[in-house]
C-alpha cells in the first residue's frame, strides 16, 4: 500500500474550474496506480466542492500555521506528497520536511504563476511579454519551490521550455503532463449532429481566472463584432463559473452575446 497525501489549495470544484478537473484527474491517475490518498486542505468548500467519499477517499480540514498539521502527517505517513499549487508548498512544505523527512516531495504548478503575473502585467500595459515580465517576486517564489520539491509536474510545452531553457532547470526536476483525457469514444462521436446542423458558438472559462474575464472583453470588443457581421443570426454563448455583475453586463440579445454563467457539465 502507497501512501500519498495531497494538500489542496482549494477543495476541488471539477464543474467549475479547470484546476479542479485537473486535481480530479491526478487522482483518478494515482488511484489506478495503487496509491491509498488522503486530500487535506485549509480552505472553505462550497456547495460545488467535490464529495472525495464517493472515491473512497480519506479528507481532513487543517489549519494554517498550525501545529496540528504536524501530528496529522505523522499519522498518515505519506510515502508522497502532492502539493497543489507552489502556495501550498510554501506554507507546509517545511513542515513536511520536518514531520516527514522520508516522503517524496511532488508539486503541481496547475499553471506557472509567475508567467501569468507577466502575462497580466504586459496584457494592462499594451505590452509583448519579454523576459523582464518575466523576472518578477513571484518567480523567484515559485522557482524556489520547484527547487524545493522532489518533481514538479507542468501542465504545456511551452511552461517545460521556458523553465529548462530560460531558466535552466534541469530536466530530471520537471516531468510534462498535460490534461489527462479519455478519448473519445466514436460510436457516441458519430451521434453528434454534423457539422451543418449546428449553430452558435460558446466560450467557457471560470470569472475567478482573470484571463478568462480578460478573454470575454476582447471577445465582446473586437472578435464578436466581426463574425456578427458576417452571421448576423448566430450567437455567443458564453459559460463560466461566478461570473460578477460586470460579466453579466455584457449580456446583449440584440448582438447575439449570451451570458449564460455556470455550466452544469462542460462536457
Amino acid at each position: 500500500m502507497i501512501n500519498l497525501l495531497i494538500i489542496g489549495f482549494v477543495w476541488p470544484e471539477p464543474n467549475s474550474t479547470a484546476a479542479g478537473s485537473r486535481m480530479l484527474q491526478l487522482v483518478d491517475l494515482f488511484q489506478k496506480n495503487g496509491f491509498t490518498i488522503t486530500f487535506v486542505c485549509a480552505a472553505s468548500k462550497t456547495k460545488n466542492s467535490f464529495d472525495f467519499g464517493k472515491l473512497d477517499i480519506q479528507t481532513c480540514e487543517i489549519l494554517l500555521n498550525d501545529s496540528s498539521f504536524d501530528s496529522l502527517a505523522k499519522k498518515i505517513n505519506p510515502d508522497f506528497v502532492l502539493f497543489d499549487r507552489f502556495l501550498t508548498e510554501e506554507q507546509f512544505g517545511w513542515r513536511i520536511a520536518e514531520s516527514c523527512p522520508d516522503a517524496l516531495r511532488i508539486l503541481d504548478t496547475e499553471d506557472l504563476h509567475f508567467l501569468r503575473l507577466a502575462r497580466q502585467i504586459a496584457y494592462q500595459n499594451n505590452e509583448i511579454v519579454s523576459l523582464n515580465h518575466l523576472k518578477n517576486d513571484l518567480a523567484k517564489r515559485e522557482i524556489a519551490s520547484i527547487y524545493r520539491c522532489d518533481l514538479t509536474l507542468i501542465i504545456s510545452k511551452y511552461e517545460m521550455k521556458l523553465l529548462k531553457k530560460t531558466f535552466k532547470i534541469d530536466k530530471s526536476l520537471l516531468l510534462y503532463l498535460p490534461f489527462l483525457l479519455n478519448k473519445i469514444n466514436l460510436e457516441t462521436f458519430h451521434t453528434y449532429p454534423a457539422f451543418e446542423d449546428r449553430k452558435h458558438f460558446i466560450s467557457i472559462g471560470n470569472f475567478k481566472h482573470e484571463p478568462n474575464w480578460n478573454s470575454v472583453q476582447y471577445l465582446k470588443e473586437i472578435i464578436w463584432p466581426l463574425i456578427h457581421e458576417k452571421l448576423p443570426e448566430a450567437q455567443l454563448h458564453v459559460y463560466g463559473a461566478y461570473p460578477a455583475e460586470k460579466v453579466l453586463q455584457l449580456h446583449n440579445n440584440k448582438e447575439g452575446f449570451i451570458i449564460k454563467g455556470w455550466a452544469e457539465s462542460a462536457e
